[in-house]
């Protein structure tokens, strides 16, 4: 066991941070665990922004990691609304913002992603918004409320998975919304245009209304508020709010500065980690959003930005932090509800990756199981609306099974039948 006059210190109070905390307790480590986080807030999981908070269906005290007393009652020392500046690899310590030092036995980057900003005319006007922290929710689901209330119109640049839950609650809460993509269907670096067009429908039924294959290129106000959002083809949308959900950015910046290697942008970007989330440095670790790790099932390097990987990034990390043997393998794994349609996604596909796409079910009354393959081998699984499949999908992928389509596509076959 590692000696208990040691330090861990973590950068980054989201869930891979403190669940990283957690298990270096749980495992019996006795010296000085340190948890920096640049938000006020105490650690919190990020999928009820989207989700169950911004629709009002959750409180705002669900969302913590841990209770606050927690962190106390675990000698785990918080140091929060404190951003880290620098680290000095040689004297192992980082600087705070406030310029206090703290040294480390071992560091742990947990330090997440950042929305990235849109780059037009009018970003600076009172109702733009991002979603990525928890005080972007606050202000958020008052937004929706007031637009719900007074019919006002939302419009969303990006038909990602924050772009379509926003919209999901926005017209929930009864607001007009109107989502700007550049492609040709919703979720296209994710599921490709096969599964992406149920997107469409599903939120088509709902009274969203997307405009595929532009951009936005102004945001257009008056005395600080926003009138319409204009695109690259000449359309002006109506709009009193502006979500810009075009995806995030890893926070490499404390990493790139100390001289750590950064996974290359065709990858994700992120910080270069190994099977056991140690960076270029042997003492210091990274999980969670802003980790790019060699992924032996895959044959590549990812950075994951979903709850899970955050949720057993983090342990994992401080398991290896601790001496002990860990290879990072999980398979990808995230899940979204928007309205009546609740989903899980298992592995990793993007356009280009795979040549046959294999649904089991009823994809039209949105009850089905759809497979993503190369020559034959299963990359990714996503069940909608439909339950309890997660692990044999994941098995699959895990095993590079290579079943029968039509069987693979055959509801009455079980899932584990396919594996031998």
């Amino acid at each position: 066991m590692v000696d208990a006059d040691q330090t861990f210190v973590i950068v980054g109070g989201g869930l891979a941070g403190a669940k990283a905390a957690e298990t270096l307790r749980s495992e019996g480590f006795t010296g000085r665990v340190i948890l920096i986080g640049d938000e006020r807030d105490h650690p919190y999981e990020r999928p009820p922004l989207s989700k169950g908070y911004l629709l009002g269906k959750e409180e705002r005290d669900s969302v913590f990691v841990h209770e606050p007393s927690w962190y106390a009652q675990s000698d785990v020392e918080l140091h929060l609304g404190q951003t880290v500046v620098s680290i000095d690899r040689e004297a192992k310590a980082v600087r705070l913002g406030d310029r206090d030092v703290i040294h480390y036995d071992k560091l742990l980057l947990a330090t997440g992603a950042e929305p990235r900003r849109l780059d037009v005319p009018g970003t600076g006007l009172v109702g733009v918004h991002h979603l990525r922290r928890l005080a972007h929710a606050d202000r958020l689901r008052q937004v929706l409320s007031g637009l719900g209330r007074d019919n006002g119109h939302l419009v969303i640049a990006g038909a990602g998975w924050i772009g379509l839950e926003v919209a999901a609650a926005a017209r929930t809460y009864g607001a007009e919304v109107t989502v700007v993509e550049p492609q040709a269907t919703p979720l296209h670096a994710v599921l490709g245009p096969e599964i992406g067009q149920m997107f469409t429908d599903l939120h088509a039924e709902h009274g969203v209304r997307f405009h595929f294959g532009a951009t936005l290129t102004e945001i257009a106000g008056e005395d600080g508020l926003v009138l319409a959002a204009r695109t690259d083809d000449g359309e002006e949308h109506p709009a009193h709010d502006v979500l810009a959900a075009i995806g995030a950015a890893p926070r490499t910046g404390l990493a790139e500065a100390a001289g750590l290697e950064i996974a290359d942008r065709t990858h994700g970007g992120g910080v270069v980690v190994d099977a056991s989330l140690r960076t270029s440095d042997p003492d210091i670790f990274a999980a969670g959003d802003v980790a790019a790790v060699q992924h032996p099932l895959f044959d590549t390097r990812l950075r994951v930005e979903h709850w899970a990987n955050a949720l057993n990034g983090g342990p994992a990390a401080a398991r290896a932090m601790l001496g002990q043997d860990v290879t990072y393998d999980r398979v990808p794994y995230f899940f979204s509800d928007q309205y009546d349609v609740g989903l899980e996604y298992s592995g990793w596909a993007p356009p280009g990756t795979y040549d046959q796409v294999v649904v089991r079910g009823d994809a039209g009354k949105r009850e089905f199981v759809a497979f993503w393959l190369s020559e034959g081998r299963v990359l990714a699984g996503m069940n909608v609306n439909v339950w309890d499949v997660t692990d044999p999908i994941q098995r699959l992928i895990r095993a590079g099974a290579r079943p029968p389509a039509e069987a693979l596509s055959d509801p009455s076959v079980p899932l584990e039948s396919l594996l031998g």
